[in-house]
C-alpha cells in the first residue's frame, strides 16, 4: 500500500518539498518539548480550546469545500490563542487532530496534502508563538491589561495571526507553484472573497484570544460566533452553486441564458459583432452503454475543461443539456467563430482521456459536431434566433458524418417565416466570405436556415481552413 500512494506520483523535488515539511515540523516538536515547562493548567487550557476548535471543524457543512478557491479554512483561529497564550509546542501540535477531525468527518482529502498543510499551519504558529514572546511586556505580555495596553497587545496578536497566515500561505504557494508553475497564486489572494475572508479570520483570532486571556471558560461564548461567521461565508458558497453544472462546473443553461442575453444587448447597442456555438459530443449514447455512465461523466468534464481552455475570459460557456454545450463568443466574426470551432473541434479530437485514475488506464478518444452562427456589426437578433441558427448548423453536420463544424446564418423569429420560402441564391449567402465547399438546407425542426459545412482538409475552399 506504501507504494501506491499518490505522493510517489508528484516530481522528486515536490515530494522531496511535501516530506521536507512535516519532518522539520516534527523536528520542532521534539524540540520545543525539550524546552517546555509541562503543566496542568496548559494541559486544561489546551485541551479546552482543541475540543472547542474540533467541534467547530466538525460541524463545518461539506458546501464549503465543494468549490476550491471561494472560501477559506477557518481551523487556524483555534490555533492563534494556543500560539498566544501557551508554550510554541502546543502550537505545533494543535492543528494535528484539527485537520484530522476535518479529514474524518468533513473533507476527504489526499493524504499526503492534509499532511502538508497540517505541517506549515504548526510550523509558522510554532514560530509566531515565539515571536510574540519576543515582544516587551509594556506593548504585549502574558495579559491584555487595560486601557493603551489592551489595544496594543490586540494588536501584536493581530500582527502575529497575519505573519502565521502569510507565512502557511508562502509554504503552500511554494508546493503549488511545484507541481503547477503557471498557477497565478495573485488572482486568488486579491480577490474581494480572499481578502474578506482573511479579515474575517484575523478578527475572530483576536476575539477567541482575548476571550481566552481573561477566562478560558469564556471561549464557550466564542464558539457560537465561529458558526455564525462560517453560516455567512456559505452565502457565495451557495449563490455559486445555482450558477453552474455540477458535473462540468460550466454554467447551467438558466444562467447562461441570462448572461447570453445581457451579451448580447450589450453588442447590439455597442454594435459589436457576436457568435454563438453549439457543441454535441458524437455517439454520446455509446460512450455510456460501453463503458459506463461514470466514463461518460469523466468525458463531459474533459469537454468542459476543452471548451474553458480554449475560449477568452469574457466568452460565456454553459452545459446546454445532456452532451449538448453552448459558447457565446463577444466581438467574434463570422470567419473568427468558425476558426475558433475548427480549433476547438481538432483539440478534442487529439484528446485521450482515460477511464479511470489509475496509472496507465485505458483512454478512449471523443469527437464532436459544432454548430456555428454569428450576428454581424450592426444587426439585431434575439438569443432564440442564434441558438435556432446553430441548432440547424449542428444538425447539418450531424447528417454530414460528425466530427464536422458547420455554419448557418441567422433568421429572425427562429426561422418560422423563412421555412416557408425559397432558400436563397449561393452567391449571395455570404458576399464577404469566400465560397463555400458545400452548402445543405438545414432539415432540423424550425429550421430555413442555409447552412455552411466547413471544411476541415488543407486544399478544400472553405470558410475558416485549417492551417
Amino acid at each position: 500500500m506504501v507504494r501506491e500512494w499518490l505522493w510517489w506520483r508528484l516530481s522528486p523535488p515536490l515530494r522531496f518539498y511535501v516530506a521536507l515539511l512535516p519532518a522539520a515540523t516534527l523536528g520542532v516538536i521534539g524540540v520545543a518539548s525539550a524546552y517546555t515547562d509541562w503543566n496542568v493548567t496548559d494541559a486544561l487550557k489546551f485541551l479546552l480550546l482543541m475540543c472547542c476548535g474540533m467541534i467547530s471543524v466538525a460541524f463545518t457543512p461539506r458546501i464549503m469545500y465543494a468549490f476550491p478557491g471561494l472560501t477559506r479554512d477557518f481551523s487556524t483561529v483555534w490555533v492563534i490563542p494556543i500560539a498566544i497564550m501557551l508554550p510554541p509546542v502546543y502550537a505545533a501540535i494543535a492543528p494535528i487532530p484539527l485537520f484530522a477531525t476535518l479529514h474524518l468527518f468533513v473533507h476527504r482529502g489526499v493524504p499526503h496534502r492534509i499532511v502538508f498543510t497540517t505541517a506549515s499551519v504548526g510550523i509558522s504558529h510554532a514560530a509566531v508563538s515565539v515571536l510574540f514572546r519576543w515582544f516587551p511586556a509594556s506593548f504585549a505580555g502574558p495579559h491584555p491589561g487595560t486601557a493603551w495596553h489592551a489595544l496594543t497587545w490586540a494588536l501584536a496578536v493581530a500582527a502575529c495571526e497575519v505573519i502565521a497566515g502569510r507565512s502557511q500561505h508562502f509554504l503552500v504557494a511554494g508546493a503549488v507553484k511545484l507541481a503547477d508553475p503557471t498557477v497565478r497564486m495573485r488572482d486568488m489572494d486579491l480577490s474581494l472573497q480572499a481578502l474578506e475572508c482573511d479579515f474575517l479570520k484575523v478578527d475572530l483570532g483576536v476575539l477567541i484570544t482575548l476571550a481566552v486571556a481573561l477566562s478560558p471558560a469564556m471561549v464557550i461564548v466564542a464558539l457560537p460566533t465561529v458558526f455564525l461567521v462560517r453560516r455567512f461565508l456559505e452565502h457565495p458558497i451557495l449563490v455559486a452553486q445555482s450558477r453552474t453544472d455540477s458535473k462540468t462546473g460550466l454554467l447551467n443553461v438558466s444562467t447562461w441564458e441570462s448572461e447570453a442575453e445581457s451579451e448580447l444587448s450589450r453588442s447590439i447597442r455597442m454594435h459589436n459583432p457576436v457568435a454563438l456555438a453549439l457543441v454535441d459530443i458524437d455517439h454520446f449514447k455509446l460512450v455510456n452503454d460501453t463503458y459506463g455512465h461514470l466514463v461518460g461523466d469523466r468525458v463531459l468534464k474533459s469537454l468542459a475543461e476543452a471548451l474553458t481552455s480554449q475560449s477568452r475570459d469574457y466568452d460565456r460557456t454553459g452545459r446546454f443539456g445532456g452532451e449538448e454545450f453552448v459558447l457565446l463568443l463577444a466581438q467574434t466574426t463570422e470567419s473568427d467563430a468558425c476558426k475558433i470551432a475548427e480549433r476547438l473541434r481538432g483539440y478534442v479530437a487529439s484528446l485521450a482521456i482515460p477511464t479511470d485514475d489509475r496509472p496507465g488506464a485505458p483512454t478512449l478518444k471523443v469527437t464532436i459536431s459544432i454548430g456555428v452562427t454569428s450576428m454581424a456589426r450592426g444587426s439585431s437578433f434575439e438569443l432564440t434566433d442564434l441558438l435556432a441558427a446553430a441548432d440547424s448548423a449542428m444538425y447539418a453536420a450531424k447528417q454530414a458524418g460528425r466530427n464536422q463544424v458547420a455554419y448557418a446564418t441567422p433568421l429572425r423569429d427562429m426561422g418560422l417565416d423563412e421555412a416557408l420560402t425559397p432558400a436563397p441564391e449561393a452567391g449571395a449567402a455570404h458576399s464577404d466570405a469566400p465560397e463555400p465547399a458545400r452548402t445543405a438546407r438545414g432539415t432540423s425542426p424550425m429550421s430555413g436556415h442555409r447552412v455552411v459545412l466547413v471544411q476541415t482538409e488543407q486544399t478544400a475552399a472553405s470558410l475558416c481552413p485549417r492551417r
